[in-house]
């Protein structure tokens, strides 16, 4: 509720986490009312906690009294493993896949019950789409997302088809039996196919990062006009890229925590 107390025991840490977290792709730039709003706190409270990060870099104030994310959390941002590693190891693949295909390229990983999109590649004659680095979409939807999920382990599989599914299109397999079965499939090919699932005119072809061990650590895909799509033809380059990306992983050493 807007302006609400704080919950007991709140710590301040948590005060701050909750300011940022009133920060997504949907919501780039925020008034204070509205941090406070999201962030379930006290006008007053989210007054000092912006003003302290205004301060540290960690928000920018614009003229218009609105507020977003400042430089210095995003160079924070930068000294993540994903960019470090992943995302610096897999954009030489991306980059040939998409001289390839001329399409949209890419990369995610799997957060919760979501795919967490951490790259995109695309050109003017891209087939417009929904997705953007930082948006995070359905598993069951996507192409990425698929390719995650089939690689996941037979329970997470299991639980996760057994909650109520979003349904982006009337194309969007949500019923249990349908989707265990593509994501069957998925394993058998290699790789995994959405056909107007998360957003309609697009198809998408994606195959899964995989760890020595098996385990999914990311997923890339190619998404195009549904007109144009021919899975198979696109699946050899895109598998491709993911081996690749997965090999030069595997190499690459680990980054100390």
């Amino acid at each position: 509720m807007a302006g609400g107390a704080s919950q007991p025991g709140q710590s301040v840490i948590s005060r701050v986490l909750s300011v940022l977290d009133a920060f997504d792709v949907a919501h780039p730039r925020l008034t204070l009312s509205a941090i406070a709003r999201r962030a379930d706190l006290p006008l007053a409270t989210t007054h000092r906690l912006v003003g302290e990060l205004v301060r540290w870099r960690g928000l920018h104030r614009g003229e218009d009294g609105h507020y977003e994310v400042g430089l210095r959390l995003w160079e924070v941002g930068l000294l993540a493993p994903l960019h470090i590693q992943l995302r610096e190891i897999a954009l030489p693949f991306l980059q040939t896949l998409y001289e390839i295909t001329r399409e949209n390229v890419h990369l995610a990983v799997r957060d919760g019950n979501e795919a967490l999109y951490v790259e995109k590649l695309a050109g003017h004659r891209s087939v417009p789409i929904i997705s953007r680095i930082g948006a995070r979409l359905p598993l069951h939807a996507t192409g990425v997302g698929k390719a995650l999920l089939a690689y996941e382990t037979s329970d997470f599989r299991r639980d996760y088809v057994a909650q109520p599914l979003a349904r982006p299109t009337p194309y969007t397999i949500v019923e249990p039996g349908r989707l265990l079965t593509d994501l069957e499939q998925t394993v058998r090919r290699g790789y995994a196919v959405t056909r107007e699932e998360m957003t309609l005119g697009s198809c998408s072809v994606a195959a899964p990062i995989v760890d020595h061990t098996g385990r999914p650590t990311a997923a890339v895909a190619v998404v195009v006009d549904s007109v144009l799509v021919e899975p198979a033809k696109l699946a050899a380059p895109v598998r491709l890229a993911a081996e690749g990306i997965a090999a030069r992983l595997d190499e690459a050493p680990a980054i100390d925590g």
